[in-house]
């Protein structure tokens, strides 16, 4: 056993977590994180890329924090209200994921928050509106006691490669197989 992992210095440190794959739960884990960092009085920003409209269970969640709790909390939208993928993406979900992107930037390099949730960031990486450059030196540059936790499918390689921890979530048997659609208080 490593004697490190009992070193409270090691474990202020922040860490790089990616959740990825076809399965569901990415976003959920990432927001049960933050739930947990809220609760132990840590400063967390969580940027939802490619998602915009404000129908999302967490979204009404979140708004009836406490106060003293909100005081340490931001979340952005920074997507349109539509899901976005290769075929259809146009100038309002470059200028939102723009947006959004770039207060996480901001958030990183002056060091606001120790944990900052980027949702469905892979997506955004994966369909050319952030640049993998760019995320992989924000990674590398973040302050040593940030976690940063990245969600979406299609991670690029080059992020598992500098993240501390990858969850793959795969699927193995889902609802709306036999044709369930989303339903409110579980998907949204």
């Amino acid at each position: 056993m490593n004697n490190d992992l009992h070193n409270p210095q090691f474990n202020k440190h922040g860490y790089i977590q990616v959740y990825t794959g076809d399965g569901k739960g990415k976003t959920t884990a990432s927001l049960g994180l933050a739930l947990r960092a809220l609760g132990r009085g840590w400063c967390v920003l969580i940027v939802m890329f490619t998602k915009g409209g404000s129908d999302y269970g967490e979204l009404y969640s979140f708004a009836n924090l406490s106060d003293e709790i909100k005081k340490c909390f931001k979340i952005v939208n920074a997507g349109a209200d539509r899901i976005v993928y290769r075929g259809n993406i146009d100038e309002i979900d470059r200028k939102e994921i723009k947006k959004g992107w770039d207060i996480a930037l901001d958030a990183i390099k002056n060091n606001k928050y120790q944990l900052v949730i980027l949702d469905e960031i892979n997506i955004a990486v994966d369909l050319g509106l952030i640049d993998l450059n760019e995320l992989l030196d924000a990674l590398k540059n973040k302050p040593e006691d940030m976690e940063i936790v990245l969600t979406g499918r299609n991670a690029k390689q080059e992020v598992i490669d500098i993240a501390h921890l990858v969850s793959e979530i795969v699927p193995v048997k889902h609802y709306w197989d036999i044709g369930v659609s989303a339903r409110e208080g579980m998907e949204y």
